[in-house]
């Protein structure tokens, strides 16, 4: 089966269906089966709307990562501190080199990236 056609929620093509299906449309998909000799017409529904925080991507040339480590896990904080962390204090992270934090598997635990280039604030 091969599509042929994508038409984007409110192109031309697609009004019926936005009637039908309102916010929820995607798009509209035709697909087409040479074996059966049908085209077939699909739609993609978003079904679930739930809040959603991304994790900061890894900037290029910036190899500081800052971590969230809770009260209490002082254990995980003595092995990033061994590995070369050093805790701020003003902005309550853990500031690691990118490598030592994928090597301690923290990476679900970054909360942004530090530019090591540039001075830090005061």
């Amino acid at each position: 089966m091969e599509t042929r056609l994508t038409l984007r929620a409110g192109q031309k093509g697609t009004k019926r269906l936005i009637a039908e299906h309102g916010d929820r449309l995607v798009c509209v998909r035709y697909r087409y089966d040479a074996q059966k000799k049908k085209r077939y017409k699909t739609v993609e529904l978003i079904v679930e709307e739930t809040d959603w925080q991304p994790q900061p991507k890894h900037p290029k040339g910036n190899p500081l990562a800052e971590i969230k480590i809770h009260w209490g896990e002082a254990e995980l904080a003595r092995c990033v501190k061994q590995a070369g962390g050093k805790w701020d204090a003003q902005k309550k992270v853990w500031e690691l080199r990118y490598d030592q934090v994928v090597k301690l598997k923290l990476e679900q635990r970054i909360v942004g990236y530090l530019n090591v280039d540039a001075p830090k604030s005061i």
